[in-house]
């Protein structure tokens, strides 16, 4: 019985995971697996659009009209966000510029598929929560339920770093140091490392964690997991921001019109130590980002800082008066505009 011989394009994407991604480039396992997902999700529709198996797939079936229909998928049958269709975007121009190297009968056409452009799509205003919101989700955690000691040492870690919510739920026990000086290693993007301070109360709901788990369990396994024993997903902390933040709506009713996932307490923290007139170097290397100009924006969303701007502005009446007062003695406005 014979076998068909791997396709040009099966061999190229096996020498692109396997070698060239993680070897040559050095990337994350992270990123090699939200590559793998694109390229899963991609390799399905070229075999549907095409109406072959996707072992029969062959390079000229991945062109740059292909990878167009492709995005507008994602977005329409998908209900992929823009920023979604962008990361799937960037695997393929990965790809693309492997293929350049390899191929060279390719060239031309990786040229067209590095010629994709990103789209731009609308900037939504960045959701934080004030400081009464925060201790409304933490009063919902009920001692009645039975991962309450969990989802309160959750709830205040996620805000005490504003970790990534994957950066916090790798976290393990071999990671925290709660005798003084107390401190968590986080491992962000591109294996950077970083070191953020516990407040006293995250230590003590980290300890009352840790004494319920396993001994056998010290440093090998996350130290947030599910009722099942296993690792808690991102999924898993979405659902459990979303169910704190509907029962302390109550007593916190502007909770009803934020969207609440694990990156709002990421931007919430940033907030907060913006506040407590921390400098913005200093909650760039908190936050773990790879340039201060990430940082930047808290500094314009802060609406508690815009309000007392705004009340060392004066009012808008006097400056309005005076402005007003300036054009009708000059006579002119061309003249005005000129002196800009």
């Amino acid at each position: 019985m014979t076998t068909s011989s791997p396709t040009k394009f099966a061999m190229a994407l096996r020498v692109f995971f396997a070698q060239h991604l993680p070897l040559t480039r050095g990337l994350s396992p992270r990123t090699v697996l939200s590559y793998r997902d694109t390229f899963v999700l991609l390799l399905r529709f070229l075999a549907e659009r095409h109406g072959r198996e996707v072992v029969d797939l062959e390079l000229d079936h991945l062109r740059a009209e292909d990878v167009l229909v492709f995005l507008d998928h994602l977005e329409t049958k998908r209900k992929n966000s823009v920023p979604t269709r962008n990361a799937r975007l960037a695997g393929i121009h990965a790809f693309a510029r492997f293929l350049a190297t390899r191929h060279p009968e390719q060239v031309e056409e990786s040229q067209r598929l590095l010629a994709v452009p990103i789209k731009r799509g609308p900037t939504r205003p960045v959701d934080y929560l004030e400081g009464n919101e925060i201790g409304a989700m933490l009063e919902a955690v009920s001692p009645g339920q039975s991962d309450h000691i969990r989802d309160r040492a959750l709830l205040l870690t996620l805000f005490n770093t504003g970790s990534r919510v994957q950066e916090m739920l790798d976290i393990r026990t071999c990671d925290l140091q709660l005798d003084r000086p107390t401190f968590v290693r986080l491992r962000g993007k591109g294996r950077k490392e970083r070191l953020c301070p516990l407040w006293p109360e995250t230590v003590a709901s980290l300890r009352a964690l840790l004494s319920g788990l396993p001994s056998s369990s010290a440093d090998a396994v996350p130290v947030f997991r599910n009722h099942r024993g296993e690792p808690m997903t991102r999924f898993g902390v979405r659902y459990l921001l979303r169910r704190y933040a509907e029962r302390a709506r109550s007593v916190a009713p502007t909770l009803a019109s934020k969207r609440i996932h694990p990156h709002t307490y990421r931007h919430s923290a940033a907030v907060h130590l913006l506040r407590a007139g921390v400098d913005l170097v200093t909650i760039s290397h908190w936050l773990g980002h790879a340039s201060i100009e990430t940082t930047n924006r808290y500094a314009a969303i802060d609406l508690e800082t815009k309000r007392e701007a705004l009340q060392r502005a004066g009012p808008l009446d006097a400056a309005i008066q005076s402005d007003m007062t300036t054009w009708r003695t000059d006579g002119s406005v061309l003249a005005w505009l000129e002196a800009l």
